[in-house]
């Protein structure tokens, strides 16, 4: 397979700090994500890449490997010893009876040598180093509303689809594991992993808090003053509301289990508070100016 350039697949240099690698994958996940492009071939390959760029160079760790030993960054430390072996070979070095011997306790570690470069000494059949597949990354976005209940979908993850459930309650950043759905492995290893992030967005009039939500409502000045029912909006419907009289600005109130859904806490609610916003009348006539003048006069006596 052709080497490549994650640097070039991600737009930026080689001194691109954490954060630059980070704007940069999101940025171009969204433009060549497959759900925004469909039946676009050359799309899913490019989502493909920046998801294996983004794996390796997020990664302090691999991504040091992968700028020593470029293509050779997941087995960097095996590559150096078996270049060293190599080496010694070539030179004549630590050779009995026609054969090679290897670093420790005369163990043979040319298996690895060969299995990543071909070829080797006459030894007859050997023993080929085996190798989990690359683990890869990707970004799912989703709303507030998508994750209130338990759900199946569809991805297409690297020109395959995989179907999994989205339990209620996941959380904005959330990070999940899928195992056996990474690059496949070498020599007849097992698959890496596919972790997914999970991006959500808010666009509803309920603010989040852990699992309590949190929503401010209309209510009139004189239901205010005399009290009243009213409906209100919850997250899954609505529900009516006694409003005691003379109730304040600001005043809230506590619906027990209407708040969002716990993450794999199957039946267990956060609470919902609602706040009351009292709505002063406008546009008064002159009846109802007179009438507040003769309410404001008792109310001084």
């Amino acid at each position: 397979m052709a080497f490549i350039d994650y640097y070039k697949v991600l737009e930026i240099d080689k001194n691109a700090s954490e954060a630059d690698i980070k704007k940069a994958y999101r940025k171009l996940a969204r433009k060549y994500h497959p759900d925004l492009n469909p039946n676009d071939k050359e799309a899913e390959r490019k989502f493909k890449e920046l998801n294996e760029a983004n794996e390796v160079l997020s990664n302090p760790e691999n991504r040091k490997k992968y700028d020593q030993y470029g293509e050779h960054w997941e087995h960097g430390e095996e590559y150096e010893k078996a270049r060293q072996q190599q080496h010694r070979y070539q030179n004549g070095g630590d050779q009995q009876g026609g054969g090679f011997r290897g670093f420790s306790g005369g163990g043979d570690y040319s298996d690895f040598f060969e299995s990543m470069f071909g070829g080797g000494g006459q030894r007859g059949s050997r023993k080929t180093a085996v190798f989990k597949g690359q683990d890869f990354n990707a970004e799912l976005h989703l709303d507030l509303k998508d994750v209130y209940t338990t759900h199946k979908r569809t991805l297409t993850i690297n020109e395959k689809n995989i179907r999994l459930t989205i339990p209620a309650g996941v959380e904005n950043g959330q990070v999940i594991k899928i195992s056996g759905q990474g690059g496949e492995g070498a020599n007849g290893g097992p698959k890496g992993d596919l972790y997914l992030t999970f991006n959500i967005e808010n666009h509803t009039n309920f603010k989040l808090d852990k699992h309590n939500l949190y929503t401010t409502v209309d209510l009139d000045l004189y239901t205010a003053l005399l009290g009243g029912e009213i409906t209100a909006n919850t997250f899954d419907g609505k529900v009516k509301l006694t409003v005691k009289p003379g109730t304040q600005n600001g005043t809230k109130v506590k619906l027990k289990g209407k708040g969002f859904p716990v993450y794999k806490k199957e039946g267990e609610f956060g609470d919902l508070f609602i706040s009351y916003q009292i709505l002063l009348p406008t546009h008064l006539t002159e009846r109802e100016k007179e009438l507040f003048v003769e309410l404001a006069k008792l109310r001084t006596i």
